[in-house]
Order: C-alpha cells, then sequence, then structure tokens
C-alpha cells in the first residue's frame, strides 16, 4: 500500500514522517479556493479534500492519498499568508488585541484505494491559542527572522515565535498542519504500523 503526501509544506513531511517512515510526496495542483457561503471548519475541509482528491486522481492502484489545509481564524477573520512585512506586523498585531485568542483549524482528507474499494474520510481538527503580550520590537525582530512570510497569520509556533504563546489547547501537531492521532487511527487500519 502506497503511502502519499499531497503537500510540499515541510512541516507536514516531518509529522507524517513520525508515524510512516516511507511516503511519496506528489504536490496537488489544485487551486485553494475559499468559499465564504461554508464555515471556516467546512471551508478547510473542502481545501483539504480538494487537494488529496487532484493527487488521487492523477495516481493509481492501491494507496492512501493524505491532504491537509490549515486556516488561522479569530472573531470570524481568516488570516492567510502575509503579503508583505508591513501586512505580517498588522496580523501579529489584531491576534494580540482584545482576548489575544485565535483559532488554528486545520483540515484533514485521507482518500484509500484498497482492491478496487474507495473510501474518503474528511474532519478537522481546532486548536485554540493563546498568545501573550507582545512589544512593537519584539515583533521586528520577529519579522527580521524571515520566518513570517510563508505562514498562515504570519508566524509558526514551531519557531522563535514560540516564545509569545502563553498556551495551546488541542493537538500540537494540528497546530503545525498535520493532526497526526488522526491520520494514524486511519491509516493503522490499512498498514501496519
Amino acid at each position: 500500500m502506497k503511502i502519499i503526501l499531497a503537500s510540499q509544506s515541510p512541516r507536514r513531511k516531518e509529522l507524517l514522517a513520525l508515524i510512516v517512515p516511507k511516503f511519496e510526496v506528489i504536490v496537488s495542483n489544485q487551486e485553494e479556493i475559499l468559499n465564504d457561503k461554508l464555515s471556516v471548519e467546512e471551508q478547510v475541509t473542502q481545501i483539504a479534500y480538494t487537494k488529496a482528491k487532484n493527487v488521487y486522481d492523477r495516481t493509481e492502484g492501491d494507496r492512501i492519498v493524505i491532504g491537509s489545509d490549515t486556516i488561522v481564524t479569530k472573531n470570524g477573520k481568516i488570516y492567510g499568508k502575509p503579503k508583505n512585512r508591513k501586512h505580517a506586523k498588522e496580523m501579529i498585531k489584531e491576534l494580540i488585541t482584545g482576548d489575544k485568542v485565535h483559532e488554528i483549524i486545520t483540515g484533514l482528507s485521507i482518500l484509500i484505494e484498497e482492491n478496487g474499494i474507495f473510501k474518503e474520510y474528511k474532519t478537522y481538527d481546532a486548536v485554540k491559542v493563546y498568545l501573550k503580550d507582545i512589544s512593537d520590537e519584539e515583533i521586528e525582530t520577529w519579522l527580521d527572522t524571515g520566518n513570517a512570510m510563508d505562514k498562515a497569520a504570519a508566524y509558526g509556533i514551531q519557531n522563535e515565535f514560540c516564545v509569545h504563546v502563553e498556551k495551546i489547547e488541542g493537538n500540537y501537531t494540528s497546530a503545525l498542519g498535520l493532526p497526526t492521532h488522526k491520520v494514524y487511527d486511519v491509516i493503522k487500519k490499512y498498514i501496519n504500523l
């Protein structure tokens, strides 16, 4: 049984490698389109599904295709990747305004073909992140690392920004972009782990 990760994210690769030592990476060429008629949870689950389905449709044989997508949200607003440094700073300022709590929601879709039988799993996992007060100087220091620009909401919990996180409620790997506990529960039915 082949395992295929439909993502080029280095973090998702590292997380999947904690579960299975051998897998392929085939990047989805599906455009990510948000549908504001859906809830954030439905949107992120749908994007994860379209990524997985794009790769599933380009492959054949017994396989497990894993697609994932992550959205950061606060008070109904979705925070994508920043356009520039100024935008990144604005995002972080918004995240620390008010209650300093936001959510990271990661959608997960696993498509499986085994002996010609197709199965699909679609779900999501949500994590609450509580930030500390962050000074303008600290924000600038973070932005100087260069690690803000390729991340939703302009930060990554797994790198230098971690010092600004008071606590999280939920699964840490979901905050990183791949809910390993949910992936494990599905794929252990098909392969020996």
